[in-house]
């Protein structure tokens, strides 16, 4: 695996030479949090929700880079925004994580309703989407013949999936990744969950 600092520079350049896209400012926030860069990572997970407002997992991480800068009041502001986000999405996982995180603060959590999820439903050959949180056509088969292809076809709407496979050219061309390699396909599949919402 390429070291912090390498992954810092690769997820820079996708992040500068596509502006908008969402992945690559996303895995930018993640490499300067893991590498402690905080300021750096609040500035790209800010970057994300500008372009897409549901990726309830950004605000999760923001609030944590937030937090380890001592700003507890903007962490609780992201938290809380980021909960209703994620209850509204049927986001569950980064909703009872930041649920957690506002308590563990001793900060108000806000009411919860049914989730968003159960609100629509799906009739024959759609989805609700895990991606856009919207019903679409459901893809017609799944995409790889194993348990991960059969979640995204049970999830992600057919026009998600497809700005996921130009998705998938970038990080494959920008990061320099060898499908053929267990640990590059890991990275790659982890940024096809992330641009998914499917974890």
């Amino acid at each position: 695996m390429p070291d912090i600092n390498t992954r810092i520079e690769q997820f820079r350049k996708m992040a500068h030479d596509d502006p908008e896209n969402e992945l690559g400012h996303f895995s930018l926030g993640r490499a300067y949090l893991d590498a402690g860069m905080h300021d750096g990572a609040i500035a790209a997970f800010e970057r994300v929700l500008q372009i897409n407002p549901n990726m309830s997992k950004a605000y999760q991480l923001s609030a944590t880079a937030l937090l380890a800068r001592g700003q507890r009041e903007l962490a609780v502001e992201k938290l809380t925004r980021g909960v209703q986000v994620a209850q509204q999405r049927g986001d569950m996982m980064p909703r009872d994580e930041m649920v957690k995180m506002l308590r563990d603060l001793g900060a108000p959590v806000p009411q919860l309703g049914g989730a968003g999820q159960q609100s629509q439903q799906a009739g024959e050959g759609q989805v609700l989407c895990s991606r856009c949180g919207r019903i679409g056509s459901k893809l017609a088969e799944p995409p790889f013949r194993n348990a991960q292809g059969k979640e995204i076809q049970e999830k992600v709407c057919q026009s998600c999936w497809r700005e996921w496979i130009a998705m998938g050219t970038k990080v494959i061309n920008e990061l320099r990744l060898p499908l053929s390699d267990p640990q590059a396909q890991k990275v790659f599949d982890q940024h096809m969950y992330e641009f998914l919402n499917l974890r």
